[in-house]
């Protein structure tokens, strides 16, 4: 829980206080009972949650070291985390992508901007280039992974040419799934006392970037249409005979001949539609299920 960051547009280090990592025992011993009783899929959870440290009779247990005992569990079959900061994009939680099958390649990675003049304002405490490089070492360890982001448009200074600094990281990352908004200042942090960009030039920007984001969406999930993907079923959808879960990548896929006993199995589905947000597919036979 908390943060150390101290972003200067963020609430969130006066509100929920300093960093602090829960012992790794108790962690795993959470993550077992949550087993015995049918979790499939874990999702470790923090303000900030790759800078999880935990000092022990003189000894450092870092996240990485977290990701490697959870993935050693023989029943659990997916590993997520969210959020995460870059600077905490160290190069052992990188290798985790590589070594531990079970850790989903899919990564939530906050950017804020592409500007490094706003990222410095913001006080994000890495460049545009830094995070780049983070991305291009998670692609080279594991060439399927994809991203999604946070992204702050009209931040006060923010001018044209920092607006198409954003856009253009956008292009160059293809993020698949991103959330986005317009400056709003929070009570007493740093960036509350600057001058803001006008809300006509704010709201033209996310419109711009939303647009772009979208198509990116659009066109990533279009290119799952005849593929086949992993998915684990986790309900049968409200008033309706079709089923819900999601894939690796944590995308939504429905579909239409699953039945109640494969709920927290891990099945086979060949996609053939999709929308912005969701795949739409029919369950094939794997060779291997993962068994509820």
């Amino acid at each position: 829980e908390g943060c150390d960051k101290f972003c200067n547009f963020c609430v969130v280090p006066y509100t929920r206080g300093p960093e602090y990592s829960r012992s790794p025992e108790e962690i795993i011993k959470e993550a077992k009972d949550l087993i015995l009783n049918g979790t499939k899929e874990l999702t470790l959870l923090g303000q900030n949650v790759n800078a999880y440290s935990y000092n022990e009779k003189e000894k450092t247990f870092k996240f990485s070291n977290l990701i490697m005992r959870l993935g050693k569990l023989k029943r659990l079959k997916r590993i997520r985390y969210t959020t995460s900061h870059p600077i905490d994009m160290t190069n052992d939680l990188i290798d985790c992508y590589k070594n531990v099958k079970k850790l989903m390649p899919f990564l939530h990675l906050p950017v804020q901007s592409g500007s490094n003049k706003i990222l410095k304002s913001m006080n994000r405490k890495h460049s545009r280039e830094e995070y780049l490089s983070i991305i291009h070492k998670l692609i080279k360890v594991k060439p399927d992974i994809k991203f999604s982001s946070d992204f702050i448009v009209g931040y006060p200074g923010e001018t044209e040419k920092d607006f198409y600094d954003t856009i253009s990281l956008v292009k160059e990352v293809n993020f698949i799934n991103s959330f986005s908004f317009v400056y709003n200042p929070r009570p007493g942090t740093p960036a509350s006392n600057l001058e803001r960009v006008d809300r006509e030039t704010q709201m033209r920007r996310l419109t711009e970037l939303q647009n772009l984001l979208v198509d990116i969406q659009i066109k990533a999930n279009k290119n799952e249409i005849g593929k086949l993907t992993e998915v684990l079923i986790e309900n049968r959808m409200k008033k309706q005979t079709k089923y819900f879960g999601r894939n690796e990548n944590l995308t939504p896929v429905v579909i239409n001949n699953v039945r109640e006993k494969d709920i927290g199995k891990i099945i086979g589905v060949k996609i053939q539609d999709c929308n912005r947000n969701t795949l739409f597919g029919t369950k094939v036979n794997m060779e291997r299920e993962a068994a509820a």
